[in-house]
């Protein structure tokens, strides 16, 4: 049977049958079932070129951006080839991303694949890349996860990689005790691609405060927790018309309920934009260029890739103090909110681990932090300044390909 056509039936499986049964059921049938017809990679398999990054690259979601960053990285690098290996269908996952690299799936032989799949996953996409592909490939899993345990379910995941890339400290912490021995790295995005992207020093004449906050639904409502954001803005400006709040959400159908609430929230105030539309890359980098501050108070992040994208623009963060963004969000390149640790309950169930704690930022010390960027812009420019130096050096491309190669621990040669 080709690869296409098991894909076409597993779609139809998907569509008539399998959404039909218990959501736990459903994963932990995929898992063991991928497990057992995953090819397995070659123990002893050096890294070494060429280069393949595998994942969603055709999906806007977090996972997705990080293939993107780390291929257009590698390739922008210009030492060794890379080729990009799209998963988006063969995981079933929406295409939503436009995206151009040199297609690699049927290339064989060595090499070294960094496949952008969190670990319960891994074996499904080896599945889909078959024996032929991942044999004598040196295999990097490149995980990423937002409490300070994962789920006992990533286990999976472990015995098809030889290493383990995160992209923060707080999420190596988490993947550590269920490495099975696999070395775990801490490797950032290459967020600054392109170094610092210039931004108006000055707000325009007429334009009022303007704070962002942006959020993936399909990421957990809860989890991203704009209805706190929501509240700092209130707290701190109330219906004041000189200040706005942008709400730019994405995936808002993923869960109608929690997405209402949100909408709740924002009905009588004429001072919030809701946005739920998609938004091309050339929109998104206008709502930052015509936003003075961007808001996080999210409960959790692996990374926090939309601060960093902020802080390259040169704009104030506020955030959650907390998890993956402490590792660049200090007080010298934003404003930390103080935070309280209470139960992980998500009513989505991404994130239903009540057994773990999250972040539960303070709204009030949000709400002073917005205040004082209001009306100290120099403070305002000086963070944003600093923060915009510090991402452009820490997270660049080169950074990033002389991480892989030091990472790596082999000289990745020449393209050939």
């Amino acid at each position: 049977m080709t690869a296409s056509r098991m894909i076409s039936i597993t779609k139809q499986l998907h569509r008539h049958l399998w959404q039909h049964l218990p959501y736990h059921w459903r994963r932990s049938a995929l898992f063991l079932l991928s497990s057992f017809l995953a090819p397995r990679p070659a123990a002893k398999a050096a890294p070494q070129p060429p280069i393949y990054v595998a994942g969603a690259l055709s999906t806007a979601s977090g996972l997705g951006q990080s293939a993107r960053l780390c291929h257009d990285a590698l390739k922008a690098n210009g030492e060794f080839p890379v080729f990009g290996v799209d998963l988006t269908s063969a995981l079933m996952q929406p295409e939503d991303a436009a995206f151009a690299f040199a297609d690699g799936w049927n290339r064989r032989g060595p090499g070294t694949l960094i496949l952008h799949v969190n670990a319960p996953f891994v074996p499904l996409a080896l599945w889909r890349l078959g024996q032929r592909f991942v044999s004598d490939k040196h295999i990097i899993g490149v995980w990423h996860w937002e409490l300070p345990r994962t789920p006992a379910d990533w286990r999976h995941g472990a015995p098809f990689v030889h290493e383990i890339w995160v992209s923060s400290r707080f999420a190596a912490d988490a993947v550590q005790p269920i490495a099975a021995g696999r070395p775990v790295r801490v490797v950032p995005l290459p967020v600054a691609l392109q170094g610092p992207v210039p931004v108006a020093s000055t707000r325009p004449p007429g334009r009022p405060f303007t704070v962002l906050t942006v959020f993936n639904a399909a990421s957990s409502i809860a989890r991203k927790n704009p209805l706190a954001a929501i509240a700092a803005f209130r707290l701190a400006f109330g219906d004041d018309p000189s200040a706005r709040l942008i709400v730019k959400a994405a995936n808002a159908s993923v869960f109608p309920p929690g997405f209402a609430m949100i909408e709740n929230a924002v009905r009588a105030a004429n001072n919030i934009v809701l946005i739920s539309e998609t938004m091309s890359d050339s929109e998104i980098d206008k709502l930052y260029r015509d936003s003075d501050v961007v808001l996080s108070l999210h409960r959790s992040e692996g990374f926090g890739l939309i601060l960093a994208e902020a802080m390259i623009r040169g704009l104030p963060v506020v955030a959650t103090d907390w998890s993956g963004n402490v590792d660049f969000v200090t007080a010298q390149t934003g404003i930390p909110v103080p935070y309280r640790l209470i139960p992980a309950e998500d009513p989505q169930g991404t994130y239903q681990h009540p057994e773990l704690n999250w972040a539960d930022a303070d709204v009030t010390a949000a709400a002073d932090a917005l205040r004082r960027l209001r009306h100290d812009p120099e403070l305002a420019r000086r963070l944003g300044e600093t923060a915009a130096a510090f991402v452009a050096q820490a997270f660049s491309a080169q950074s990033y390909s002389d991480t892989v190669r030091r990472q790596l621990r082999a000289d990745l040669g020449s393209p050939n």
